[in-house]
């Protein structure tokens, strides 16, 4: 679920301009749809799946708003310098940046993970974040907006999230941790059963959907909602029970 039928545009966004990362399904799509409801014209990144991504750039247009499609590995620092000069060159600047793309898997052993899948989780979740930070920080001027999507796991002290020190005047950088999620990277190395009980730790018992999400990134994104806030990792877990 990512169309929020019950949100409610105010123009938070008017006017800005947004590339969001891993805009494809998921947190990014429900995000991307938020934004362009609050009047931002989109740029989505996206890995490969051409099909999905055409999902949220019709649901971008639906609202209004210009979208664009950037294929292409956030893993790059070259890739992630066209995305944004294409952005701001095929929409007119750029305003705000989601950082939400990443990748995962599941390892109950240290020694079951693999050297591949770790490289491509810190290639992903690390480097894509610094890379893209890195290629946008030219472009965004007093007012502008970065949000990370991060995890409960790692503001629960279970994992890390990413080291952003970043100082620019003008520009706020936060963090989302979003709980248990229904996307489609949760159920795609887990077992039926194991899926079936996915989120019920939660104090409120199930998983959120990725629209109970996007909210949250319209707030860190809008200097309306969130001006005086930087540096700060907003939880969205469902009712923190101390442990995950």
């Amino acid at each position: 679920m990512y169309d929020a039928p019950y949100w409610q545009g105010w123009a938070k966004l008017f006017g800005k301009i947004a590339l969001i990362t891993g805009g494809d399904f998921g947190i990014g799509r429900a995000v991307a749809v938020l934004f362009a409801r609050e009047g931002a014209d989109v740029a989505i990144q996206y890995l490969c799946e051409d099909a999905d991504a055409a999902v949220t750039r019709d649901a971008v247009a639906a609202e209004g708003r210009r979208a664009i499609l950037i294929p292409g590995d956030v893993g790059g620092r070259k890739f992630c310098q066209h995305a944004v000069e294409r952005t701001v060159r095929e929409l007119g600047g750029l305003d705000v940046l989601v950082n939400n793309a990443a990748f995962q898997v599941h390892s109950h052993r240290l020694e079951d993970l693999s050297e591949e899948h770790f490289d491509l989780t810190i290639r992903t979740n690390l480097h894509g974040y610094y890379f893209m930070t890195q290629a946008a920080l030219p472009h965004l001027k007093a007012g502008a907006a970065i949000v990370n999507c991060g995890s409960v796991t790692g503001f629960a002290g279970s994992g890390h999230l990413l080291d952003y020190a970043l100082t620019k005047d003008g520009i706020r950088v936060n963090a989302v941790a979003p709980g248990p999620v229904w996307t489609p990277l949760n159920p795609s190395d887990k077992s039926a059963k194991q899926i079936a009980k996915f989120g019920s730790s939660a104090p409120m018992k199930r998983p959120a959907q990725p629209e109970e999400i996007a909210p949250a990134f319209v707030f860190l994104a809008s200097s309306q909602c969130s001006g005086y806030i930087s540096g700060e990792i907003l939880p969205v877990v469902g009712g923190y029970s101390g442990g995950w």
